[in-house]
C-alpha cells in the first residue's frame, strides 16, 4: 500500500480541480485576457500543484520511509535518499 492510499480520493479531487484551472487558463488565452491576469492564474495552478507534491512528500516520509527504516535500516536509508532526490527535482525551476 502506498503512503497516500488513504488520501487518494482527496488527491484525485484536488487534481481534478487543478485540471479545471488549467482548462480555465486555456480559455483566458483564447479570450485574449490581460497578461497579468493569466500570470496570476498560472501562479495559482503552480501553487496548487506544489501543495499536492508537498502532501505526497509528507506521506512518503511518514509512511514509506519510516516503515522501511523500521523493517530494514539500509532500505530506509535508500528510501530517504529517494525522497531527497524527489524534493530536489521539485525545487528545480
Amino acid at each position: 500500500m502506498r503512503g497516500y492510499t488513504l488520501e487518494k480520493d482527496a488527491y484525485r479531487a484536488r487534481l481534478r480541480k487543478i485540471e479545471g484551472q488549467v482548462r480555465g487558463l486555456q480559455r483566458l488565452i483564447d479570450e485574449d485576457t490581460y497578461c497579468i491576469d493569466v500570470l496570476t492564474q498560472i501562479a495559482s495552478v503552480r501553487s496548487a500543484l506544489d501543495q499536492v507534491a508537498l502532501g505526497l512528500v509528507d506521506q512518503h516520509l511518514h509512511h514509506c520511509v519510516i516503515d522501511a527504516m523500521t523493517a530494514d535500516p539500509e532500505e530506509g536509508s535508500q528510501r530517504l535518499d529517494e525522497a531527497t532526490l524527489a524534493v530536489k527535482r521539485l525545487l528545480r525551476m
